[in-house]
């Protein structure tokens, strides 16, 4: 399997402020600190991290709204750099942001998730195409025809992710794009995430502070002082519950429940990631209980 994003040695710091008297302030510490990090095609990639640690810093490395002061981001290839490649990179890897109104540009859904093919240039019957598929991709069809402002937070989500859709990218960059949302809007758009990865073999790569949903990842990585200090499996990296707690962490409920019991004597596996998983190590225990008496 081909690397989709390939971060080499990856350094940046944001400008300083301008004071008062015009003049530049103090520089700021790296954000990013010789990050170097490899995404495969096809993958689903949780990115953790507590307020201000990177995490969002790096996200939009791949898109090439920042460029790296030291080191290199390349996506599928290219070097996000390159101006020459600028257009390509955006096509290749889409960015849905935390707030949906920020990327939501008409006033009719369809019309909307037509804007992005309409500038590439893609042709009409291409591009109603495209439409169509994109929302029915995140269950959005039937409001095709309705106002954004009529839709409920997690809709207009699936809305703007059917708009990256309909660039057809090879990879999607979610910027904790379940904080503004109610518990159902959080699950409607992880679902759709979900189908977009095992369905149509999209690279997802999501930023978020939901320990659950990075659970249902294939991989999670976790940035702390812009440095990556974790990187493995969900069930590996939180069955660290002191390691994630020492870096400002939680850990999947269920995770911390089996955590919790592990410290009791009980003996359960401190890999549990899911409620099934939790509810079959608790029958298991109370099994043991009864047969022991």
């Amino acid at each position: 399997m081909a690397e989709m994003i390939e971060a080499q040695h990856l350094v940046y710091r944001y400008p300083p402020e301008i004071g008062a008297d015009g003049k530049p302030g103090a520089p700021n510490p790296p954000t990013l600190r010789d990050v170097s990090l490899t995404i495969r095609k096809g993958s689903f990639t949780a990115v953790l991290g507590h307020n201000g640690s990177g995490k969002s810093t790096f996200a939009k490395h791949i898109n090439a709204i920042l460029l790296p002061e030291e080191g290199t981001m390349r996506v599928d290839g290219m070097d996000t750099a390159d101006e020459s490649c600028l257009f390509a990179i955006r096509q290749k890897a889409g960015m849905v942001f935390q707030n949906p109104d920020n990327q939501i540009v008409a006033t009719i859904v369809e019309e909307d998730v037509a804007f992005a093919p309409e500038n590439l240039g893609v042709e009409p019957k291409e591009i109603r195409r495209r439409v169509d598929e994109a929302l029915k991709a995140v269950g959005m069809y039937e409001y095709r025809n309705h106002a954004p402002s009529q839709l409920s937070g997690g809709q207009k989500q699936r809305v703007a992710i059917a708009g990256v859709i309909a660039m057809q990218p090879d990879c999607i960059v979610l910027d904790e794009p379940t904080a503004m949302l109610d518990p159902k809007g959080r699950q409607e758009v992880m679902e759709t995430i979900r189908r977009l990865n095992r369905e149509q073999g999209i690279t997802i790569v999501l930023i978020t502070h939901y320990m659950e949903e990075a659970a249902e990842a294939d991989r999670v990585v976790v940035i702390d002082s812009g440095e990556v200090v974790m990187d493995d499996t969900p069930p590996k990296v939180f069955s660290q519950v002191e390691k994630m707690k020492a870096l400002g962490l939680d850990v999947p409920q269920v995770t911390e429940l089996a955590w919790e019991l592990n410290q009791a004597g009980f003996a359960v596996s401190p890999e549990i990631i899911t409620e099934e998983e939790c509810l079959a190590a608790l029958r298991a225990l109370l099994s043991r209980a009864s047969c022991a008496e």
